[in-house]
C-alpha cells in the first residue's frame, strides 16, 4: 500500500510538471533525424538434412556389371558430296551488230534499187556516216508515147563530234534526178512531132550544213545550211537557212527564243508566153527574218507554250516588204493519265517556197515558175490522243487553217508558138497557181502493237476547201487514207503491207496559151479518179549477214493517174539481197 502511494505521487508530480511546462512554453521546436542506412531484411536458406534410406530388404537385387566391346573394321569411302550451285537463266545471245550494209535489187520495168550505208566510229567522241541511195526504171508504161524512164540518186555524208558540254557536226549532200515529161494527150501529136521533142529533164542538188549544240548555257543551238539546185534547162536556185535558239530559266518556267533567217533566190531562163524564143528570164529573190519568243509552263498534267512569231518578209526583186505577226500557242492536258490527253494550238508562219520544194512535190513542173512565199495566217487545231489499251493508241484531231498564196499545181496548156525543142510545151507539164484557201480538216489514227513482232496502224484524213477565187483546190484530194502492217515471223522471216487511198482531184485544162484560171481563156475542168495502191514486202534472214527480200508495188494493177495524163506503172515486183558487214 505504501508503495502504491509512492508511485501515485510520482505520477501526479510528473504530470503536473508536463502540464506546467506546456503552459509555460508552448513552442516545442523541431529536430532533424538523419537515417544512415535503410533497413534491408534478409531470409536465410533453410537447412535440409540429406539422408539416404537404408534398404535391408532381402528382395533387393544387386546390379551386375556390364562390359562393352567394339570391333572396328576400316572401310574405304569414295563418296564426295557435290557443292550446291544456283540454277542459271538461259540467255539469248545478243544480236551481232554491223556498222555497214549494202542492198541491191532488180525487177520488172527494169527497176533497179541500190543502197549503201556505213557508220564509222573514229574514236569515243567522233563518228562519220556515209549513205547512198539509188532508184531507177527503164519505163515501159502502157500507152505512153514518150520516154518515161527515171532515176533518183543521192549521196549523203556527215561528221559529228561530242564534247563534254557541246556537240557539233557538218554534213554534205548530193543528188541527181532524171525525169521525162511523158504525159502528152494520147493521139494528139504525130510521131514526127513527137520525135523532135526533147522530153528529158535533169535536176541537180548540192548542199552543205553544220550545227552546234551547247549544254548548260543560255545559247542552245545554231544550224546553218546552204543549198544549190539547178536543172538542165539553165534554171538555178540558191537557198540559205539559219536557225538559232536561246533558253532562259524563269523560276518554274522557261523562256525560249528562236531566231531564223531564210533566203531563197534564183532565175528561170525560160518563160511562158507566146513568143517563139525566151526574151525575159524569171528572177526571184525572197528574204525572211524572224524571231519567236515563247514561255513554256509545266504544271503537273498541264503543258502550255505561249508565244508569238514575228517575221519580216522582203521581196528583194520587186523592192517590197511586209511585217507579219503570227500566233504560236500550244497546250496539252492529261485528262485521264495516259488514256485521254487533250491538246490544241493556234500557230502561223510565213512559209518559204522554193523551186527545189516544188520539184520534190511534183517533178513534172515546167522551168517557168513564179516563186512566192505562203502566208499561213493561222492553223487552229484541237484533238485527243492516248492509250485505250496497253497495246492500242489513238489520235483524233480537227483543224481549221487559213492560207494566202497557197501553191496549187495545174496543167500547162499546149503552146504551139514555141520553136525550140524543149519538151514541156505539149500540155505535159505543170505550173504553180497561188490561191487564198481556208481548209477544214479531220484526222484520225489508230496504232495497235499486238506484240513485239506485230504492229498495225490505220489513219484517215478528210478535208473541205474554200478558195478566194471560187475555183476548186486544184489537185488537192478531199480524202486520204492508209494502212500499214509489219510482222516478224519467227527469227528468219519478216513481212509488211502498206495500203493507201487518195480521193478524187480536179485539174484545170486550158486550151489557150496563158494557162491562168479565171483570165477568160477557154478551159475545161477535168476530174482525176481516186486511186487505191497496195504495196507489200517479204524477207528472209539467211544468216546474221545475209538476207533476201521481195517487194511488190501497185499490186492491185490500177492504171491510175497520179497527175493529169501521167499514168503510173502497173504491177511492179522487185527482188534482191542485203549484206551486213563491218567496214
Amino acid at each position: 500500500m505504501y508503495n502504491k502511494d509512492i508511485f501515485a505521487l510520482i505520477f501526479l508530480t510528473l504530470g503536473f510538471q508536463v502540464v506546467f511546462a506546456q503552459e509555460e512554453e508552448k513552442d516545442l521546436g523541431t529536430e532533424t533525424v538523419t537515417v544512415t542506412k535503410a533497413y534491408t531484411p534478409t531470409v536465410s536458406d533453410a537447412f535440409k538434412i540429406k539422408s539416404v534410406p537404408n534398404m535391408n530388404d532381402s528382395i533387393v537385387l544387386q546390379k551386375k556389371p556390364i562390359n562393352y566391346s567394339i570391333f572396328s573394321v576400316p572401310v574405304a569411302s569414295t563418296f564426295t558430296p557435290n557443292k550446291g550451285t544456283a540454277s542459271k537463266v538461259e540467255r539469248l545471245p545478243p544480236p551481232v551488230l554491223y556498222n555497214s550494209y549494202a542492198s541491191l535489187g532488180a525487177g520488172s520495168y527494169g527497176n533497179v534499187l541500190g543502197e549503201f550505208y556505213t557508220s564509222r566510229t573514229i574514236n569515243r567522241d567522233e563518228n562519220f556516216d556515209i549513205g547512198f541511195n539509188h532508184l531507177s526504171s527503164r519505163g515501159g508504161i502502157n500507152g505512153v508515147e514518150l520516154n518515161d524512164t527515171f532515176y533518183d540518186t543521192k549521196l549523203d555524208a556527215s561528221y559529228a563530234k561530242r564534247d563534254r558540254d557541246l556537240d557539233w557536226g557538218a554534213a554534205i549532200g548530193l543528188q541527181h534526178q532524171l525525169y521525162n515529161w511523158y504525159g502528152v494527150e494520147p493521139g494528139r501529136f504525130s510521131e514526127t512531132e513527137l520525135s523532135g521533142i526533147n522530153e528529158r529533164q535533169n535536176y541537180y542538188m548540192g548542199e552543205v550544213g553544220g550545227h552546234i549544240n551547247i549544254e548548260d548555257a543560255y545559247f542552245k543551238r545554231v544550224d546553218l545550211k546552204y543549198r544549190r539546185f539547178f536543172d538542165a534547162l539553165s534554171s538555178g536556185e540558191n537557198r540559205i537557212i539559219f536557225n538559232s535558239g536561246f533558253e532562259f530559266p524563269l523560276n518554274e518556267e522557261a523562256l525560249n527564243v528562236k531566231v531564223k533567217a531564210d533566203y531563197v533566190g534564183g532565175s528561170f531562163t525560160n518563160n511562158w508566153g507566146d513568143a517563139s524564143v525566151n526574151t525575159v528570164p524569171i528572177n526571184y529573190s525572197q528574204l525572211q527574218a524572224g524571231i519567236n519568243p515563247s514561255l513554256k509552263m509545266l504544271r503537273d498534267d498541264l503543258s502550255l507554250n505561249l508565244g508569238v512569231n514575228l517575221v519580216y518578209g522582203m521581196d528583194l526583186e520587186n523592192s517590197e516588204s511586209n511585217f507579219y505577226i503570227y500566233p504560236a500557242v500550244t497546250a496539252s492536258y492529261r485528262l485521264l493519265d495516259e488514256s485521254v490527253i487533250a491538246y490544241g494550238g493556234v500557230t502561223g508562219e510565213l512559209k518559204q517556197n522554193s523551186y527545189y520544194d516544188y520539184v520534190e512535190a511534183n517533178p513534172f513542173v515546167s522551168p517557168t515558175l513564179n516563186i512566192a512565199p505562203t502566208d499561213s495566217q493561222y492553223n487552229a487545231y484541237v484533238g485527243f490522243k492516248g492509250q485505250l489499251l496497253p497495246n492500242l493508241s489513238y489520235n483524233l484531231k480537227g483543224s481549221y487553217a487559213a492560207e494566202n498564196r497557197k501553191p496549187l499545181f495545174i496543167l500547162n496548156s499546149v503552146n504551139d508558138s514555141r520553136s525550140d525543142s524543149n519538151g514541156y510545151y505539149l500540155g505535159n507539164s505543170f505550173q504553180v497557181f497561188y490561191d487564198d484557201i481556208k481548209t477544214l480538216g479531220i484526222f484520225g489514227e489508230l496504232n495497235i502493237d499486238v506484240n513485239r513482232n506485230f504492229t498495225l496502224g490505220v489513219n484517215a484524213e478528210i478535208y473541205d476547201y474554200s478558195t478566194e477565187t471560187g475555183n476548186p483546190a486544184w489537185n488537192l484530194p478531199n480524202l486520204k487514207g492508209s494502212l500499214f502492217m509489219d510482222y516478224q515471223i519467227g527469227e528468219k522471216w519478216y513481212a509488211g503491207v502498206n495500203l493507201f487511198y487518195v480521193g478524187e482531184r480536179e485539174d484545170f485544162l486550158p486550151t489557150g496559151v496563158q494557162a491562168v484560171p479565171g483570165n477568160g481563156i477557154p478551159a475545161t475542168i477535168i476530174t482525176l479518179d481516186g486511186f487505191f495502191d497496195a504495196n507489200a514486202h517479204i524477207g528472209y534472214r539467211y544468216t546474221d549477214q545475209w538476207s533476201f527480200f521481195i517487194k511488190g508495188a501497185n499490186l492491185s494493177n490500177n492504171d491510175y493517174q497520179r497527175w493529169a495524163n501521167f499514168q503510173v506503172q502497173g504491177i511492179q515486183v522487185l527482188g534482191g539481197a542485203t549484206y551486213k558487214f563491218d567496214f
